[in-house]
């Protein structure tokens, strides 16, 4: 219907493409201002014209379709109201549809994400969740458009903090306590470490050193480095278990040590590379941006030469479309600079291909978490809290439930991702468990409870035959009609999301089918007597049922079948 309205508006305003039309048009938000709308205030300036005088020209013009009750102006906007039975029975039969809100649009093009990427020897904190709970959803909603995906966790073990790490090791440590403590043995050397360097900056000095010698393939200082390593991603894999996510690569800075030399070549060969006080770096000043250091002065990389070698590589390895880049917005220069480098290399794939999805920090309470300070919150105990507050829940409310460990943890962790994702990425993110863990806010407790209560109802039902033909009229009050729009977005809201990497876009749209949902149970009567308005009905919450799943899917959370 509304492409209908598209093409019945363009034949009316040659000014326009059908796709601007289609972006200008609206939802109302109150049924009564009817089903789509135009605004005109964009035609005035061409037309020198006041928008209502162009809204009523438009309606003046216009020969009202079959399918159209009504076409009103309102101020500057062109009102269309829908048939009722007419909207209800096109929506149903497109939300009934199987694979509704996939798209095949992405079939024969890869995207490769970089997302995650927690640095070694540093535990997985809060702070990590962001890029992790974002990448993933991004992972699935372009994976739902058809795309092939590949997951890439780039690791931070490579650097000068490994130099630091082993000084501290060396001076502080001991393999014993490493051993038996793990990464909160590192995490504890490598704040001392920072804590003794203000008082030593010779130490720094030190750490340079090791961290030259891992790159000059020092047996002793790479075997060190390794064990960091291999006890930081077990760890990791432990927390990324509990989010029920997993990841196509692991390919950390490391992997690329040995490919910086070709990134260098290329720069020198392009005549690109200058010297800077002994470091090779990238002029940028005639890109308003600081230049791109290469290579230290000391000969060693940096971690701006190992995301080059990783660009190239994924580009030869994976022929992307798009690569992105899911990181804090502290990094927007440096990916900025790396991304241009990458062009002036004469690589025109990197203008569209290569981008960075910035989002804002993290905080419980409002305090930042910084790992050099030890003002740290482990990500693992956020997550396993939310679980135990979410069980003492279950325990008062429904004690009887079956499986609670499983309800609690897929509603504890959902609860984190919801609180992650409700929000657009870039602003700042609180966890704050009198917000998060509640039922009846705008929340993933809220949306888990609508989707359970669909199941409830779906069990209780007796007769039910979901491919049966439906009674429309019974369909065509305010509330499931209500519903019925909010379900009908979905695939749009995929692409939207997909198209402003916004999974937020998705969790709005589940909190919107939940609230139209409660709104449609609690007017209208699902179990009743006569079959042909029970189908009818159930059919609807069978419908919202399925829609909500998928949609929470896409942020990384799993529905639970009772509470």
């Amino acid at each position: 219907m509304k492409e209908q309205i598209i093409q019945l508006l363009a034949g009316q305003l040659p000014s326009l493409t059908e796709a601007e039309i289609s972006e200008l048009i609206e939802i109302p938000p109150n049924p009564e201002m009817g089903d789509y709308a135009f605004p005109c205030f964009r035609l005035a300036k061409t037309l020198r014209k006041a928008p209502p005088m162009i809204a009523q020209e438009l309606h003046d013009s216009i020969t009202v379709p079959d399918f159209v009750e009504e076409i009103r102006v309102v101020g500057a906007y062109l009102n269309f109201f829908i048939k009722k039975d007419v909207f209800a029975k096109t929506m149903l039969s497109a939300v009934r549809e199987e694979g509704f809100g996939s798209s095949k649009e992405g079939d024969g093009h890869t995207i490769c994400i970089d997302y995650s990427s927690p640095n070694v020897a540093k535990n997985f904190h809060v702070g990590h969740l962001r890029t992790t709970i974002i990448g993933n959803s991004l992972y699935k909603i372009y994976s739902k458009l058809g795309y092939h995906v590949e997951r890439i966790n780039h690791l931070g073990d490579w650097g000068t903090q490994f130099g630091k790490l082993i000084v501290a090791y060396k001076k502080w440590g001991s393999e014993e306590s490493v051993k038996e403590k793990g990464i909160e043995e590192l995490m504890r050397l490598y704040v001392l470490f920072h804590q003794e360097a203000d008082k030593d900056p010779a130490l720094e000095d030190e750490a340079r050193f090791w961290f030259a010698e891992m790159e000059r393939g020092n047996e002793e200082a790479l075997k060190i480095w390794q064990w960091f390593v291999e006890i930081s991603l077990e760890e990791f894999k432990r927390t990324y278990r509990l989010l029920g996510m997993e990841f196509d690569h692991y390919m950390g800075e490391s992997f690329y040590r040995d490919k910086t030399e070709d990134v260098v070549s290329r720069l020198s060969a392009a005549g690109l590379l200058t010297e800077s006080e002994g470091a090779k770096i990238v002029d940028l000043e005639a890109y308003d941006m600081a230049p791109c250091l290469i290579l230290k002065n000391d000969g060693s990389s940096i971690y701006a030469t190992r995301d080059l070698a990783a660009i190239f590589y994924r580009k030869e390895n994976y022929n992307f479309d798009k690569c992105l880049y899911v990181t804090g917005q502290e990094q927007r220069l440096h990916f900025q600079q790396v991304f241009k480098v990458v062009e002036l290399l004469g690589n025109e794939w990197a203008k569209d291909g290569l981008v960075h999805i910035p989002y804002g920090l993290v905080s419980l309470g409002g305090e930042k978490l910084s790992s050099r300070d030890g003002n740290v919150i482990y990500a693992e105990d956020i997550l396993l809290e939310a679980i135990s507050k979410i069980r003492t829940i279950i325990e008062e409310k429904n004690p009887e439930l079956e499986d609670k460990d499983t309800v609690a943890r897929h509603i504890g962790v959902g609860a984190v991702i919801f609180n992650d994702l409700y929000n657009q990425r870039i602003k700042d993110v609180s966890f704050r468990w009198e917000h998060l863990l509640n039922f009846d806010g705008e929340t993933g407790p809220y949306v888990q409870y609508t989707y359970a209560r669909c199941s409830s109802i779906l069990r209780k039902v007796e007769g039910y035959d979901s491919k049966a033909d439906v009674d429309i009229s019974f369909l065509t009050d305010e509330a499931s009609l209500g519903l019925l729009k909010e379900l009908s977005r979905f695939p749009a809201v995929v692409k939207e999301a997909a198209n402003r990497y916004e999974p937020s876009v998705v969790a709005r749209f589940s909190i919107a089918v939940a609230q139209a949902f409660n709104h449609y149970y609690t007017v209208n009567r699902i179990n009743v007597e006569d079959p042909a308005e029970r189908n009818a009905r159930v059919l609807l919450v069978d419908i919202t049922r399925r829609v909500l799943r998928d949609a929470v899917e896409l942020l990384g959370i799993t529905c639970v079948e009772q509470m």
